[in-house]
């Protein structure tokens, strides 16, 4: 078994604490991601269970057993660091079996098992060359491939791929993927970029400043997030937020007032609402509509830029209300100018409503949740 249960998780340096109280439970062969933005806490807790940072309080538990005060290397995980840390004088063949190598494995077993894992990567030609002559993916492999060979019951991964440019990011994310569904063990992924955590996880865990905001499957976290933080991270481009006050309380929904007079209904649960209260209007760039055939729940905003895409164009409007300027997609060919006023209808089933402490209000809206 290799689930990994962590309860009651501090981490604090001095007076200063960094982790707050971390409760979860990873399941054995489970793709989890700590995704979250700088200074969040994701890494330290990697590294807490990877044993490379001390827990201050709290308990650790991998495959059933307690590590709080195992070492890293009696864990049975292996990481991958941003960082290739490859040996520049030796080849990727000795790269990745050293680790074997230090721990007494013979030779048969060694080759066996880093040319398994070089097969797996499909590097096996590369394995008499040197770092130097690798390029970043190859290199990002061969990192990977050194973790393989130890046969960890957890990967461990620090924001592997940000190092790489773009193009090499997407290919690396499938051949992770392919790499936890050939391999079938547990995978504990860091990363900043939430199109990462949203295309690899299996259940993505959302921290900010040391606190767990939400877990659940990438699709419930996108469709049903549980506060103001969770919706305008997971996303891209983030939803769209806009201030309004409540100005009734009904069966359908909550309709609240705009800054600009406008009314909008958002079809979510009434529970804790009241009118006059101070709440978010929340809606993702995708759910605008254009139609002009229902006079409800319609927002204008005047058209500041235009970026088209090819499959697609944004629209950045300024909303009387909005803080930041509204982001807007539309069909690839919209006729949209910069200058120019458009008018939105904001489908009543597609807008969030985030009360005042930033809690999200339930949606009513049955929305398809499977990854």
């Amino acid at each position: 078994m290799s689930d990994v249960v962590l309860r009651g998780i501090r981490k604090a340096y001095g007076e200063i604490q960094t982790i707050h109280g971390v409760d979860l439970d990873i399941r054995d062969g489970e793709f989890i991601v700590f995704v979250g933005p700088s200074g969040c806490g994701k890494s330290t807790l990697l590294r807490m269970i990877a044993g490379l940072e001390d827990i201050t309080q709290g308990e650790m538990l991998i495959g059933g057993e307690r590590v709080n005060d195992t070492p890293p290397a009696k864990r049975g995980v292996a990481m991958v660091f941003q960082s290739y840390a490859l040996y520049p004088h030796m080849s990727v063949y000795d790269n990745m079996a050293f680790g074997l190598k230090l721990a007494g494995v013979g030779q048969n077993e060694t080759r066996t098992a880093v040319e398994r894992a070089a097969k797996i990567l499909q590097i096996e030609h590369l394995l008499d060359r040197k770092p130097k002559a690798l390029s970043g993916g190859q290199r990002q492999r061969v990192a990977i491939g050194r973790a393989i060979v130890r046969k960890p019951n957890v990967f461990l991964f620090d924001e592997p791929l940000s190092n790489l440019d773009a193009a090499l990011r997407v290919q690396m994310r499938i051949e992770i993927t392919k790499l936890h569904r050939e391999l079938a063990t547990t995978m504990i992924y860091v990363t900043h970029d939430q199109v990462e955590a949203m295309t690899l996880a299996d259940r993505i865990v959302v921290l900010q400043a040391g606190k767990v905001e939400q877990v659940g499957a990438p699709l419930e976290l996108y469709h049903h997030p549980a506060n103001l933080f969770v919706a305008g991270f997971i996303g891209s481009p983030k939803m769209n937020f806009v201030d309004a006050r409540i100005s009734a309380v009904e069966q359908r929904g909550i309709t609240v007032q705009l800054s600009d007079g406008s009314s909008v209904t958002a079809a979510v649960e009434s529970a804790g609402a009241s009118v006059g209260a101070k709440v978010t209007l929340g809606i993702r760039p995708e759910h605008f509509c254009f139609d002009t055939e229902d006079a409800t729940n319609r927002i204008s905003g005047c058209v500041m830029a235009v970026e088209q895409l090819g499959e697609a164009t944004y629209l950045y409007l300024e909303v009387q209300g909005a803080a930041d300027m509204l982001v807007v997609r539309a069909d690839a060919a919209h006729p949209a100018r910069r200058g120019e006023t458009v008018q939105l209808r904001l489908p009543a089933e597609r807008c969030y409503l985030f009360n005042e402490t930033g809690l999200a209000y339930q949606r009513r809206a049955a929305v398809e949740l499977s990854k």
